[in-house]
């Protein structure tokens, strides 16, 4: 198995090779603070497996234990580094986040209580046809 992704802006890449190990959903606040958002959705991959293919990754040391990897440019989070042979990579980071299914929470008592009643929101209609937008984003995939 092959997988990419990188930023918003396509300035930093990466690719892992093989099989990713466990993907979770972290509610800590350090999660939340990162990834501006009500959780962190990080997967578990060999340092090894891990190829960056364009550009460096910033850091930022969230606590004593654990640095943090975002693109400077556009402040996309990438990674979640906390061991010298293992990382986390962001999920939604890849160019299919659907092929990296989280498998466990972590520090629910921190979930935000209106997620409970997410699904019960009303869904906004797509776009109409009069209506535009002009994505400035890196393609799901290496150009």
């Amino acid at each position: 198995m092959t997988l990419s992704g990188g930023c918003q802006c396509g300035a930093v890449r990466f690719r892992v090779e093989g099989e990713p190990q466990r993907a979770s959903i972290c509610w800590c606040r350090m999660c939340q603070k990162a990834f501006g958002g009500p959780f962190g959705a990080l997967v578990t991959v060999e340092v090894a497996a891990l190829t960056w293919t364009r550009g460096q990754r910033a850091t930022f040391q969230s606590s004593d234990k654990i640095r943090r990897g975002f693109c400077a440019g556009c402040g996309t989070p990438l990674t979640f580094e906390w061991s010298d042979d293992r990382i986390d990579l962001a999920v939604f980071a890849f160019d299919d986040p659907s092929a990296v299914e989280p498998v466990v929470q972590l520090v629910v008592e921190r979930r935000p209580a209106w997620m409970e009643h997410l699904a019960d929101l009303p869904v906004r209609p797509p776009l109409g046809p009069t209506e535009t937008v002009v994505s400035r984003q890196h393609p799901d995939r290496d150009v």
